[in-house]
């Protein structure tokens, strides 16, 4: 790939009466994080979207609200380019189809195919849909309704213009099987091919009489007509590079455009009809044609009348806009369905990004303010040989990776290639243990060496996620002190592994993603014991907070057995649900010297957990463990955070050991 290519990525241009909904944001995100990969990597990009403004449901919307169509599209414009900010969209060019500079450029085009032959005015017959403006043939139409919406269909008889799109029918054919990128992924394209190949494509009806639909743009060589919208739609593509951005015109520079992105719905009409006009236009075929998936919410079929439309603006809101963008392409496959669920988000967010790239920034940068002075150290010799050169080899080779896949628009394979570099450095720290280094002066060479590997790491991860998460990112790069722009190309030796890094100073910050709490459910409190101080046969869970004052009883006389009052019934013991948890995260709770707010995974759900183990245990030590807790206890707050259950430990006035497993089991596993 030559990166100093120029690179032209387009979304649908949105129809103008739609509220923004996810699947708006989805191909526009999608097409963002492309445009931000190739600009990092040195190609021009030209990235387009914009908005569909003619046709009839627009005009009975403005007749309806009492006002002129221009003016109905001038107050719904915004709704869309206020959405494109919030998610941090980067276009070059916003179209409207209601520019006077695209109308002049459709009727141009209409002009040439008119007198090319290729437009004819004949009657015609069919059953219409209004609400998707098209006509459909009497074996499309089942039981009155369009195949497509499955709203009512009404009859039409009237004279129209024609694109004489069948006659291109088999010089499509050709291109798609001689071009395995043209239609993507190959499941559309072997869906178009399909239809292509089984039945005879007719010519298409590319005009609207005035006397039933008057917004739209004229025909140049018959002003009794209105072109079709989607024949004025499409060409915005083309359109666009002659005008936009203002003052900046690139003309052809730009076309043809590498990636159309677009839902699935709408891959009949980019792969034939605009297929066929730009072929009677003399102009080439796009290099990619990709129509991805469309989402479900909760397993259900999205729809105002369900009351379940995702609405972007509020998931901004409440996520940010990095947390959803990321959610979003990192949940499926894109171009196949996926399913929305705020649970999952909420899962995703804490496990890859608070837990992950987020904690890890944390704990790297907690650990270079403590041991090297706020600074960046050098290498030192190797700390875990093994795991170094591991790092090293799966850090070189992921800009290649990367690249393949923007390349394929893999966006979720690359989520999980950036995913590993992050578990193999938490890896990495977890058994080499910087915290136990720092205790011992010999071992300060090594200490450097660990924090330099991450910092290294964090390096080559921010430039990765940027096209993703780009304020993230920007944020990570700003409290490793790095002097890297990332709305510019970036030289080379950013993406090196050994490029050094050395004598930095850090500028710690806020967390870049703060962890989610699932919702909860009340659970039964065992036995009503106080959370402040509680003992299971000799472990321990302790806090800062004293316990309530107990009355003073006699001292019962010495026994090698316990007393009746000591002993409880096997059903009390089966009141308590003991079960093993992973520890993903763990720091210091502030003016505490005991408490640590950990962050624990018990398989199927994630919690939060307040343990007074600090004195015995740095936060770093604990991630990755399996510990054993209490599962079943009555939620309570500690210093005014919230504990979901009780860490185990044994020791008598003060903890000594974390009470774990010998063997390797599954988070979530109960201790019986």
């Amino acid at each position: 790939m030559q990166h100093n290519q120029p690179f032209y990525i387009t979304t649908p241009i949105y129809y103008v009466n739609d509220v923004p909904h996810i699947g708006h944001a989805y191909t526009t995100i999608a097409a963002d994080v492309l445009a931000r990969y190739w600009r990092l990597h040195g190609r021009d990009v030209s990235f387009l979207t914009g908005l569909d403004e003619h046709g009839q449901k627009v005009q009975q919307a403005a007749a309806k609200a009492g006002i002129d169509p221009q003016t109905h599209c001038d107050k719904l414009a915004p709704q869309f380019q206020r959405l494109w900010t919030r998610l941090d969209i980067s276009n070059d060019a916003f179209i409207r189809t209601t520019d006077p500079q695209h109308q002049s450029v459709v009727q141009r085009y209409l002009r040439q195919l008119y007198d090319q032959g290729l437009i004819y005015r004949d009657s015609y017959t069919g059953w219409y849909c209004m609400f998707d403006e098209r006509f459909w043939t009497e074996k499309d139409v089942a039981d009155g309704l369009c195949p497509d919406c499955k709203r009512p269909v009404e009859q039409l008889s009237e004279y129209n213009y024609f694109f004489r799109m069948g006659q291109y029918q088999d010089r499509l054919i050709e291109h798609i099987k001689t071009h395995e990128h043209f239609i993507r992924p190959e499941s559309r394209r072997n869906e178009v091919l399909g239809f292509l190949t089984t039945q005879r494509l007719g010519d298409l009806s590319i005009s609207r009489p005035k006397s039933r639909l008057s917004w739209g743009i004229e025909l140049p060589f018959d002003t009794t007509y209105v072109t079709y919208v989607w024949f004025d739609a499409l060409l915005n593509y083309v359109s666009a590079l002659e005008y936009l951005p203002d003052g900046n015109p690139a003309g052809s520079r730009f076309w043809p455009a590498d990636v159309h992105l677009l839902g699935k719905d709408i891959l009949t009409t980019h792969a034939v009809y605009w297929s066929t006009m730009l072929m009677a236009l003399g102009l080439p075929l796009p290099k990619t044609i990709f129509a991805h998936g469309w989402w479900t919410v909760d397993g259900e079929k999205m729809s105002k009348s369900r009351g379940n439309v995702v609405d972007p603006h509020e998931m901004v809101e409440e996520f940010g806009a990095d947390a959803f963008r990321y959610f979003l392409l990192r949940e499926v496959p894109f171009g196949q369905d996926g399913d929305f669920s705020r649970t999952a988000m909420i899962t995703t967010i804490n496990s890859d990004l608070a837990n992950g790239i987020g904690n890890l920034l944390s704990r790297t940068l907690t650990m270079i303010e403590r041991y090297t002075d706020g600074k960046i150290p050098a290498a030192g010799p190797p700390a875990h040989a093994e795991l170094e050169t591991h790092i090293a080899r799966v850090a070189t080779a992921l800009p290649s990776t990367l690249e393949r896949g923007f390349l394929a628009l893999a966006f979720r394979d690359n989520l999980q290639a950036i995913g590993e570099l992050v578990r193999l450095c938490d890896e990495y720290i977890d058994k080499t243990a910087p915290w136990k280094l720092a205790k011992n002066p010999d071992d300060a060479p090594k200490l450097k060496t660990v924090l330099n590997t991450a910092v290294r790491a964090l390096r080559l991860l921010a430039v990765s996620l940027y096209p993703f998460i780009p304020q993230a990112a920007k944020q990570l790069v700003g409290q490793l002190g790095l002097p890297l722009d990332l709305a510019t190309t970036l030289p080379a030796e950013v993406y090196q592994w050994d490029t050094p890094v050395a004598g930095m100073p850090i500028a710690k910050g806020p967390g870049l993603f703060p962890r989610i709490a699932p919702p909860t459910t009340a659970a039964t409190p065992v036995r009503g014991q106080d959370r402040s101080a509680s003992t299971i046969k000799g472990v321990t869970h302790v806090s800062d907070v004293p316990a309530a004052p107990q009355p003073t009883a006699p001292t019962p006389a010495p026994t090698t057995a316990p007393t009746v009052s000591d002993q409880i019934t096997i059903d009390e013991f089966m009141k308590v649900q003991l079960k093993t948890a992973k520890v993903l995260s763990a720091e210091r709770v502030p003016k505490s010297s005991k408490l640590l707010k950990l962050q624990v995974s018990l398989g199927a759900e994630q919690r939060q957990i307040v343990a007074g183990i600090g004195k015995t245990y740095e936060p770093e030590s604990l991630i990755g463990k399996t510990i054993v807790i209490v599962a079943n206890l009555k939620p309570a707050k500690l210093m005014g955070i919230e504990s979901q259950g009780m860490v185990l430990a044994a020791g008598d006035t003060e903890v000594r050991g974390l009470a774990t497993v010998l063997e390797d089991v599954d988070p979530g596993t109960k201790i019986k």
